[in-house]
């Protein structure tokens, strides 16, 4: 692949994604928000180009044609504004946007960041084929987006890859997950506390999902509904007690098991079929790489 644009490009994924690029010697046109504080995220490099602009605002004579387009871009992702339908029907709008740039770019690939929020809550196994019940405006948005790009795609020819995202994590997570508070404990030496943590859970690394998101634009054949995870499904307790043997006496304890939780167990099985053989990153793996950054912080402060 010659080159790729990627809106979004100071979000965690955004700048995976871009990281893998540089690693294949990809070009990649990044798109951040104008005024963004978090450009620094974005990687940089002669083959990368930052483009500061609402995705409204770009045009054909703005970019340079392209081979694929990963749209990252999304408002409105805290607690506070999922459930905001004014915000959430804009990143509707701008997904649009986001597939006219691609058609307009020559781009034979879009690739749309969906999530599993998209399904709501499932006791069971998650596939492509699992019926759509969003409980939220993000997750309902989400699959708005996923369906109106699709028939924008359909239109002018372009393959249309829609990743519904499960559980990411990496060295640019966000500070509110349950990773970097188990980890800003443990590094502290305070005890942490969760709920029963009995319920099934899966965590793929941010590398992981940047090497699927470029193979499913290389490699993807047919116009769909991917699942991005990883093949390690399991109870979320298992994954916190694999982080206190990482951390070293550390502590914490869980709340009593309450019988209405349900978890995330994804079908990755469609997505492989089109990528190929994964050597996902093993979780321990990458939490003994995170663990260090935040024992710095906690020496600085």
């Amino acid at each position: 692949m010659r080159r790729m644009i990627i809106t979004g490009a100071t979000s965690m994924l955004g700048a995976a994604l871009t990281n893998e690029c540089i690693r294949r010697g990809t070009e990649v046109v990044a798109i951040a928000h104008r005024g963004s504080k978090k450009l620094s995220a974005v990687p940089r490099g002669d083959l990368v180009t930052l483009i500061e602009a609402d995705l409204g605002e770009l045009c054909a004579k703005d970019l340079p044609e392209s081979d694929a387009l990963c749209h990252f871009g999304w408002a409105g992702t805290s607690r506070e504004q999922r459930n905001d339908p004014n915000v959430q029907c804009e990143n509707i709008a701008q997904t649009l946007c986001a597939a006219r740039l691609a058609r307009e770019c020559g781009c034979k690939v879009f690739l749309g960041a969906g999530s599993q929020a998209e399904y709501g809550k499932v006791d069971g196994k998650i596939t492509t084929e699992t019926r759509v019940q969003p409980l939220t405006c993000y997750g309902t948005a989400k699959f708005a987006a996923g369906k109106l790009s699709r028939r924008f795609c359909d239109d002018h020819g372009i393959l249309h890859v829609w990743t519904r995202i499960f559980s990411v994590y990496g060295p640019h997570d966000g500070e509110s997950t349950m990773i970097k508070y188990a980890l800003r404990c443990f590094s502290e030496g305070e005890t942490a506390h969760f709920s029963a943590a009995v319920q099934s859970w899966n965590y793929l690394h941010e590398r992981d999902a940047a090497k699927l998101f470029y193979l499913l634009c290389e490699r993807a054949k047919t116009s769909g509904v991917y699942n991005v995870a990883s093949d390690d499904t399991r109870p979320l307790k298992s994954f916190i007690e694999e982080m206190r043997a990482v951390a070293g006496d550390a502590k914490c304890d869980y709340a009593p098991s309450s019988p209405d939780v349900i978890g995330l167990d994804p079908d990755i099985s469609e997505t492989l079929a089109a990528v190929g053989e994964m050597n996902f990153i093993p979780f321990s793996e990458g939490i003994a790489e995170m663990l260090p950054l935040h024992k710095r912080a906690g020496d600085k402060a």
